[in-house]
């Protein structure tokens, strides 16, 4: 009796080692890459990088991709202000660089895409707009991203760079929001990315303009210093870079860098 007592008492002590340890840190060991990988991503991402997080975790069984979409700006922000994070992908150099400036980053950043503007009307182009001209037309109302967010520059640069005056009636964080603003109906018109308008295709109609030349965003991503999945997150920054990665972004509508 005394015997299976102390059997009983053995693997009492046992299980409960083994339910201490899988409560607190749930990060993977290093080296290994299963576990969740966060990546913070720029909203303009947010179909491309959909799809190519549910391939990833289709090809690694054990990992899951969770996504927070927002404007490159608010982004930098929220990783130097401590949210948690492995990698973060920019619209925009300029608001990577806040991160990794403030030495927050890990490793050198890649860009992998381009994106360029275009001009966002409603399906059909009722109003017959051709260009950035026809946006200073008195009654036109148009949507565009704030000056810190990369769409927002690129939209102040291309104006810059034609000889027109244009006075946006509202300036969102991010171009998601400007474009909802156009299938809304309470502009006219936004100046967005190329990629955002193809993937609204079904309620937007695309006006290229020669002007966006002048501002084309490079897109670069990192991984970050205070990763929690360091292997998971370098696995993924790589899948972004393959051909596979390489595939869905042009089929989004960006262009290789």
């Amino acid at each position: 009796m005394r015997t299976l007592r102390t059997a009983a008492a053995g693997l009492t002590a046992l299980l409960a080692v083994g339910v201490a340890g899988c409560g607190g840190d749930t990060s993977p060991p290093s080296g290994t890459t299963g576990g969740p990988v966060t990546v913070f991503a720029a909203a303009s991402l947010t179909e491309s990088f959909t799809t190519l997080g549910a391939r990833f975790e289709e090809a690694h069984p054990g990992t899951t991709v969770t996504f927070n979409f927002a404007g490159s700006a608010v982004l930098a922000t929220q990783i130097n202000e401590g949210a948690p994070a492995d990698v973060l992908a920019a619209a925009s150099p300029r608001n990577l660089a806040a991160v990794t400036d403030a030495g927050n980053g890990s490793g050198t950043p890649v860009t992998f895409a381009r994106n360029q503007l275009v001009i966002a009307v409603a399906k059909g182009n009722p109003k017959g707009v051709a260009g950035l001209a026809d946006l200073a037309e008195p009654g036109v109302k148009v949507a565009m991203c704030a000056e810190a967010v990369p769409c927002g520059a690129a939209a102040r640069t291309t104006i810059a760079a034609s000889t027109v005056t244009i006075t946006p009636v509202t300036l969102e964080q991010d171009v998601k929001a400007a474009l909802s603003k156009v299938k809304l109906g309470e502009v006219d018109a936004a100046l967005v990315y190329r990629t955002d308008a193809k993937a609204s295709a079904a309620d937007v109609t695309a006006v290229e303009f020669p002007e966006s030349g002048e501002a084309v965003n490079d897109y670069p991503i990192v991984l970050l210093k205070d990763a929690k999945n360091p292997a998971g997150a370098q696995k993924f920054l790589d899948y972004v870079l393959s051909a596979d990665g390489v595939t869905v972004l042009t089929e989004a509508g960006f262009q290789a860098p």
